[in-house]
């Protein structure tokens, strides 16, 4: 019985920057070399932000805290193709972008440190709050792209998510209606290799993870995610892509979590020293030092003085977040609801009459 082909899909994936610091300089994006160095400078500032936050959670300063070692590239990378009318849908394992973009580290430290305050995002920085729930927000990112497109605004919608999200029902109810309409959203998925401690060929049988959006009607990809020029590049075609009308992009970026899972995590359990050690071979900013020292863009002068920068930085925002004064109690009902319950507002009038204060 003759069979007919209706219908094929390839998946391409995009390396740029290998991990001796080589470059295809077919495929480089068009950055002046001030904006590398930038980047590489933001690639040490999260990595330092991260060290910095991995401690304070050890001497009890900060809560649980999600590492991103070894994913700095696909977050820096990825951020800054984003512009700035453009909307950002982080999971909780986003802090470079968050960086990248300009969020203030001081407020990062409050929201981990467990002050929510933390999570009200400055003016003209269009970051939703970070979402813990794993891959709950990819619906809200295509209702804003829905909105976006009703409103005729020229901008595109981005939300960030790591493997395990793919295996919830909510990423599927995302792809499937932003591929109905063609909407203007870049998914980003951070494939970390690790769901916690399921890894990635537990939770597929697919190839590759990009190829899961053909099933919705438009394109996967897949990138290094430890080369930050090829996340650069293919976020920046997928967002402009988006903003003209092209419709989505899953962009599959393939890296690897260095640290655990969280500090509540011993990733020891569950995965080999070998494994961890073969990565952290191909580390992001390692790579790119390599490619600017090869340019002459960088020195070892350079390299010291950009980590004392960052540790400064990341200091003088320990100090500021430490320094904040505790929220009051009001402040719980606040944006609770845009109407209070009548139970909500008998409390709210009980701690004005005891007249509560954390002074107290």
């Amino acid at each position: 019985m003759p069979v007919n082909v209706i219908e094929s899909l390839t998946v391409k994936r995009l390396e740029i920057l290998d991990p001796q610091g080589n470059a295809d300089e077919g495929l480089l994006p068009p950055l002046p070399e001030e904006e590398i160095m930038r980047m590489y400078e933001l690639l040490v500032l999260s990595r330092a932000f991260d060290e910095r936050a991995l401690s304070l959670q050890r001497e009890g300063r900060i809560g649980t805290y999600p590492s991103i070692l070894g994913q700095e590239a696909s977050q820096v990378g990825s951020a800054l193709a984003i512009a700035r009318g453009d909307r950002v849908f982080p999971s909780f394992r986003e802090t470079g972008v968050q960086i990248a973009l300009g969020y203030p580290i001081h407020l990062l430290l409050q929201y981990w440190g467990g002050d929510e305050r933390g999570l009200r995002t400055p003016d003209g920085l269009n970051i939703f709050p970070i979402c813990v729930s794993v891959g709950t927000h990819l619906p809200h990112a295509v209702g804003a792209a829905l909105a976006a497109r009703i409103r005729r605004e020229q901008c595109a919608v981005i939300a960030y998510f790591g493997d395990g999200a793919t295996s919830k029902g909510d990423f599927h109810e995302g792809f499937n209606m932003a591929g109905v309409f063609g909407l203007p959203v870049v998914f980003i998925c951070q494939n970390n290799q690790w769901a916690i401690s399921v890894p990635v060929e537990r939770q597929t049988a697919a190839g590759t993870l990009a190829r899961k959006a053909w099933a919705y009607g438009f394109e996967g990809v897949q990138v290094d995610g430890n080369d930050v020029f090829a996340v650069y590049r293919a976020t920046s075609e997928a967002l402009a892509k988006a903003r003209q009308g092209g419709g989505p992009t899953f962009i599959e970026c393939h890296t690897y979590r260095v640290a655990d899972h969280t500090t509540a995590d011993d990733a020891s359990r569950y995965r080999s020293a070998a494994e961890v050690a073969e990565w952290r071979k191909r580390d992001p900013l390692l790579r790119l030092r390599l490619f600017m020292e090869r340019k002459g863009l960088w020195t070892e002068e350079d390299e010291k003085n950009a980590w004392q920068r960052a540790r400064t930085t990341v200091d003088d925002a320990v100090k500021e977040a430490e320094s904040a004064p505790p929220p009051e109690p009001e402040e719980l009902f606040q944006y609770a609801r845009a109407t209070l319950s009548p139970r909500q507002q008998r409390q709210l009038k009980e701690i004005a009459e005891r007249g509560v204060r954390n002074a107290e």
